[in-house]
């Protein structure tokens, strides 16, 4: 419980702790650590050295802009919806607030992303760009699932295209990383068709229903981990394990979704994708290929 000073209102520390807590929801923050983190194990793995520190910066402003553009683009439509589980519904901060924080990120993910060179950059910010389009249009209409796919896909050539040679990834990770994302768009979905169809937002996910959503989504993760396990050079325990895990975690998807438990599923999809990182690297693939 909130304790309050004589004077009825709380204290300025406790009120600053809200509002920065209200400002990580707001960002989506469990999105933003985990595609952050992708990034950065995988400009790690790939070699970049101190550009592993430019990828990381730059990856988390970028989905600190598309987080936060979300919350401040959709506010009206929440609060038509009465999600109070969103941080500019419930009051902890203002749209206005919201809407200079993504833009402060936007503006800092530019020269960010230039640290890794211009071929980098250039792919970085388009996807960025392609979120932010997501957010402000693309969503309500039918064609939802290519912004994700395209963001997601180009996220690992952001890190090899930093690198001297200026590679592109081999296909297979380009593949499912386009996979993740496609799932995840259509499993984020699923526990909020009541809200979407009261602000006439009909994405793909919205008019395949919750069911259609959750078949496709977790088919589209499963389809990710099976092509990276598949397509590994080393055979060995560890592989099979956390392919096995993988596959689990696309259960538990299934089940929480039924059962309906709020932000679990969602959850769950983005450490399935994790999954698919680390079949990655343990399965002894390259990032850049050889030629």
């Amino acid at each position: 419980m909130t304790s309050l000073r004589p004077g009825g209102s709380e204290g300025p520390s406790r009120v600053v702790v809200r509002r920065v807590r209200g400002l990580a929801l707001a960002s989506h923050f469990s999105a933003v650590v985990t595609v952050s983190g992708a990034a950065t194990l995988l400009a790690g793995v790939a070699g970049r050295g101190i550009g592993t520190l430019w990828v990381a910066l730059a990856v988390l402003a970028g989905q600190l802009s598309v987080g936060w553009s979300n919350d401040w683009l959709d506010a009206e439509r929440d609060a038509v919806a009465q999600r109070r589980e969103k941080p500019v519904v419930a009051g902890v901060v203002s749209a206005s607030v919201v809407r200079s924080c993504a833009l402060v990120a936007l503006v800092a993910c530019v020269p960010l992303s230039f640290l890794s060179g211009w071929r980098a950059a250039l792919v970085h910010l388009g996807a960025v760009v392609l979120a932010w389009a997501y957010n402000l249009k693309l969503k309500a209409g039918w064609w939802s699932p290519l912004p994700y796919a395209v963001a997601f896909a180009v996220l690992p050539a952001f890190v090899t295209l930093g690198l001297p040679s200026h590679a592109w990834p081999p296909l297979s990770l380009t593949v499912a990383a386009a996979f993740v994302g496609v799932g995840a768009h259509f499993l984020n979905t699923v526990g909020d068709t009541a809200a979407d169809t009261a602000t006439n937002v009909r994405g793909m996910p919205q008019r395949l229903g919750p069911e259609g959503s959750l078949v496709v989504g977790v088919a589209f993760l499963a389809a990710a981990s099976v092509s990276l396990a598949s397509g590994a050079t080393s055979h060995h325990l560890a592989t099979n394990i956390i392919l096995a895990v993988s596959l689990v975690i696309d259960g538990g998807v299934i089940v929480l979704t039924l059962r309906q438990v709020a932000q679990w599923p969602w959850r769950l999809t983005l450490l399935s994708g994790l999954s698919c990182l680390a079949l990655f690297v343990v399965g002894g693939h390259r990032l850049v290929p050889v030629h």
